[in-house]
């Protein structure tokens, strides 16, 4: 809750600022911390870690070089079991603030994985349930799907209360392959269609069924590479990696998923502040 205070004021006072994610709770806020941005000359960058993880960093590189040709279906999850995280349901945690839900808090890693991609969706369907943590001020387990720009599909998915270990599995399908891609593996998996094995050494062996593993670091949270890259646009006089626009974007897609699950109905996202151009 505090992002947009603690940014606005070291902005205004000419003061340079990396901002975890979520870029901040509410659309509003985000567009505060733009403004601010905005009306002086010092630069403000969101924290989108899995920008940095080398895994992910790869697919989207395989993906703009048309290894896996069109994309047309795009998904990533945030499982992660806050159950011994959160601690008793009296517990001062963070993470149990009701204007922090799931889905905005640990769930924007997803979301704005995709968004990276393939770019910004423009409507979300979402349903969400609390079955789990059950004494959380919020729903702790939502799917939502999003339609994004060229007739792309996405699913993103989150729970915090799943029994199993932390993950942000994602996969991309194109017209020509698939990559998985995982933070917490040292290696993406590649299917594509025309692979060609040698003669004899498979029966009739379909190229697209022969996984193809790229090894990668594994370096989930890469908060050096994400400071690294910052301090580069700062010293070059560069576009900022992560901008604000790019921060509020993924907060309006996060939200827009939540509201769709509080009404029952689909969200349009508007992205209001596209209006005043990109940073």
């Amino acid at each position: 809750q505090l992002h947009r205070e603690m940014t606005v004021a070291a902005l205004t006072r000419g003061k340079h600022v990396l901002c975890e994610k979520p870029m901040a709770l509410t659309v509003d806020d985000c567009q505060a911390m733009i403004a601010a941005e905005r009306a002086g000359q010092a630069r403000l960058m969101i924290g989108q870690i899995c920008r940095y993880t080398p895994g992910f960093v790869a697919a989207k590189d395989l993906i703009e070089q048309g290894e896996i040709g069109e994309l047309f279906f795009v998904e990533s999850e945030y499982a992660h079991d806050y159950s011994r995280i959160v601690g008793s349901p009296t517990a001062d945690h963070w993470r149990r603030d009701p204007l922090r839900h799931p889905f905005l808090g640990g769930g924007c890693h997803a979301v704005d994985l995709l968004r990276w991609i393939a770019g910004n969706p423009t409507e979300v369907t979402a349903y969400a349930n609390r079955k789990m943590l059950r004494d959380m001020p919020t729903d702790d387990c939502t799917i939502a799907i999003y339609k994004f720009p060229d007739d792309v599909i996405g699913k993103v998915f989150v729970s915090i209360g799943c029994k199993r270990s932390y993950t942000m599995r994602s996969v991309f399908y194109g017209s020509k392959g698939t990559i998985i891609a995982n933070n917490t593996t040292p290696h993406l998996t590649l299917f594509k269609d025309g692979f060609a094995a040698a003669d004899g050494l498979f029966d009739l062996a379909a190229s697209h069924t022969v996984p193809v593993l790229l090894p990668v670091s594994l370096n989930n949270h890469n908060t050096s590479g994400e400071i690294d890259d910052f301090t580069r646009c700062l010293l070059q006089g560069s576009d900022v990696t992560t901008s604000s626009v790019e921060g509020a974007s993924t907060v309006e897609a996060c939200l827009g998923a939540v509201r769709s699950a509080e009404t029952g109905t689909p969200v349009t996202l508007q992205y209001a502040h596209l209006q005043g151009g990109s940073l």
